[in-house]
């Protein structure tokens, strides 16, 4: 029994015996963590993903989302992982969410952060104005977002006669919208009638387009026509800008020396505004 002893405290003490042990002592360590490294990472957990596509400015709802399990090493920081922190949220502008993706924080917004583009790209020292349009007017609903017009002017003189002029040159059109402001070109899933397009211009041309909306007594219609083109209607007499602006100056008058509110501005007798439209 002492001779087994002996060697067994022999055998323990030994160096080479000690370095083989705490070598699989380390391999074992290694193996279990590279194991559960692996075992953490192909672990399946359940993430929400949307059950269609779904379009720009969309109000998520329950009907949206189902879940589904992933490896979580596929699941990035930016995912969220619960239906609580999605529904009732927005899709943010310009942003689509394919039908099967995942929901991520930088595509979802508030309803009260909801900003329109548009609006944020009139310049500085414009305001802006939206153009009545058909889809007749646009060409088959052929007038897109960045397009340049021209605006003319159709209109009725005091002796009867049609004149057609163009009151406006190279506007950029902002928006396309609908009868509800939707924007026309937005939403790929569904048709939308375009109702108004939307630029920018400075006051004193805003106001001169405000005063327009007053003289339909007159015969006062404005409608686009891409940039360089010609007017699709014909008139009996073609006028120049200045004889479109002192028409409606002529057939205006404004209550108020203010510009913040057009609506002062009704038919009536020449005022003394001298109002410029803009040029190329």
């Amino acid at each position: 029994m002492n001779n087994i002893l002996v060697s067994l405290k022999k055998f323990i003490t030994n160096k080479n015996t000690v370095t083989v042990i705490g070598v699989i002592i380390i391999l074992g360590l290694l193996y279990w963590g590279y194991n559960s490294t692996i075992e953490s990472q192909v672990q399946p957990i359940r993430i929400p993903v949307a059950t269609q596509t779904i379009q720009p400015r969309t109000l998520i709802t329950d009907d949206m989302i189902t879940y589904i399990e992933v490896p979580s090493v596929s699941v990035s920081s930016n995912v969220l992982r619960s239906s609580t922190a999605i529904v009732g949220k927005y899709t943010d502008v310009n942003t689509v969410i394919p039908d099967g993706s995942m929901f991520y924080t930088d595509v979802l917004i508030e309803e009260e952060e909801l900003p329109d583009s548009a609006f944020s790209a009139v310049k500085d020292g414009e305001r802006p104005y939206n153009l009545e349009v058909t889809v007749a007017s646009t060409y088959g609903n052929s007038i897109f977002p960045g397009n340049k017009i021209d605006v003319y002017m159709k209109a009725v003189d005091e002796n009867g006669l049609v004149m057609i002029g163009r009151l406006l040159a190279k506007v950029e059109v902002l928006a396309v919208k609908d009868s509800s402001g939707n924007n026309v070109f937005e939403d790929s899933s569904t048709t939308r009638t375009p109702a108004t397009l939307l630029f920018g211009v400075p006051e004193d041309v805003f106001i001169l387009l405000k005063k327009t909306e007053y003289l339909t007594t007159r015969g006062v219609e404005l409608f686009p026509v891409p940039y360089g083109g010609t007017a699709p209607i014909e008139g009996d007499l073609t006028v120049d800008r200045e004889e479109l602006v002192d028409f409606i100056e002529s057939n205006t008058v404004t209550f108020s020396d203010s510009t913040d509110d057009p609506s002062e501005i009704v038919p009536g007798q020449p005022t003394d505004e001298n109002t410029n439209v803009g040029t190329e």
